[in-house]
């Protein structure tokens, strides 16, 4: 559980996970100093990690949805092997533990097939296999992030934190090239690493560190995310969503999803549910009431499914072990 202070200081980071102490120190009502031991407090813990994300079209790839249906019994070793993957994210246990739901990252101008033989390891253990391209996030100001822990800031206490940043990537994303390996893989690790850490690694001047971030970010090629551990904040309780909605109505929709305080993800896909929601509530009860109030106000939605998640594996960018996030070399 957290105090006002840790969420205020969580909800900075998502509006920007780069601001320095003094900046979510002034928002959070902290000094600078009580600031950054609250944070490695939390990061310590594995409660939270920042990290530095490339968008995969950068290499030419989508992202695709894919949920794998397998035997209860053999499901376990075949998880652990997709978290593991570079090309695998959010991966989770669902459905009393006998479906796989995870994000692949995979060209788009390949049949669904390909997809699958290439990303997946064969295996006894899958029953079936479904597979959906992944459309479009919503989000007025880019994916959305859970906020259901608190930690609200004002309007105000937003705009000190991100300034005049554009509110989405301009432009196409920039080329990257082999030079930029070492300053990604380090941003991977810990997304918060100073210009003088990066120049330390990539052998280039703070000046240049400076710069190549500026052209990445602007650009859209990279992206930070701010990883939780729900359960660790009280919140027990995940689900995805996959809901049938108009196409008429597929931007207002998701985005009035994509705002809610119990939703990490939405993004419109392909398939017969063509909108997927991750939610993030404390119990079974709290999921019911969001169901029955917020979601139901939701003009449009001709249909839903519900996937309860049983057991996380792995997040954008860290694998979840011993209930704690952390990158996958140290699981």
């Amino acid at each position: 559980m957290i105090d006002e202070v840790d969420g205020k200081i969580l909800r900075a980071l998502q509006c920007a996970p780069r601001a320095s102490f003094r900046q979510i120190g002034e928002v959070a009502g902290v000094s600078e100093q009580t600031a950054a031991r609250r944070f490695h407090a939390l990061r310590r813990s594995g409660v939270m990690r920042v990290v530095g994300l490339v968008d995969p079209a950068v290499h030419g790839n989508a992202r695709w949805v894919a949920r794998i249906r397998c035997r209860p019994d053999r499901v376990g070793p075949l998880a652990d092997a997709l978290a593991r993957r570079p090309d695998i994210a959010y991966a989770g246990l669902a459905s009393g533990g006998s479906e796989i739901i995870c994000v692949i990252s995979a060209p788009v101008h390949v049949t669904r097939d390909d997809v699958l033989l290439r990303q997946l390891p064969k295996s006894a253990s899958v029953l079936d296999v479904s597979i959906d391209l992944l459309i479009h996030p919503f989000g007025t100001s880019g994916p959305s992030d859970w906020t259901g822990y608190g930690g609200h800031l004002t309007p105000e206490q937003i705009r000190q934190l991100v300034g005049e940043r554009p509110d989405v990537p301009t432009g196409p994303p920039v080329r990257l090239t082999d030079e930029d390996t070492p300053l990604l893989d380090a941003l991977a690790k810990d997304g918060r690493a100073t210009h003088t850490q990066l120049a330390d690694v990539t052998g280039w001047s703070t000046a240049r560190v400076a710069r190549r971030l500026d052209a990445l970010e602007h650009s859209g090629a990279l992206a930070y995310d701010v990883e939780l551990l729900s359960a660790r904040l009280g919140f027990a309780l995940n689900a995805t969503l996959w809901l049938r909605v108009a196409p008429a109505r597929l931007e207002r929709v998701g985005e009035e999803l994509a705002d809610h305080d119990e939703v990490a993800f939405a993004a419109a896909i392909s398939g017969d549910s063509n909108v997927m929601v991750v939610v993030i509530c404390r119990d079974t009860e709290h999921l019911y009431r969001y169901l029955t109030t917020k979601v139901a106000a939701v003009a449009g939605i001709d249909g839903y499914g519900v996937s309860i998640h049983v057991h996380r594996l792995k997040q954008a960018a860290s694998l979840i072990s011993r209930g704690r996030l952390v990158p996958p070399a140290f699981a």
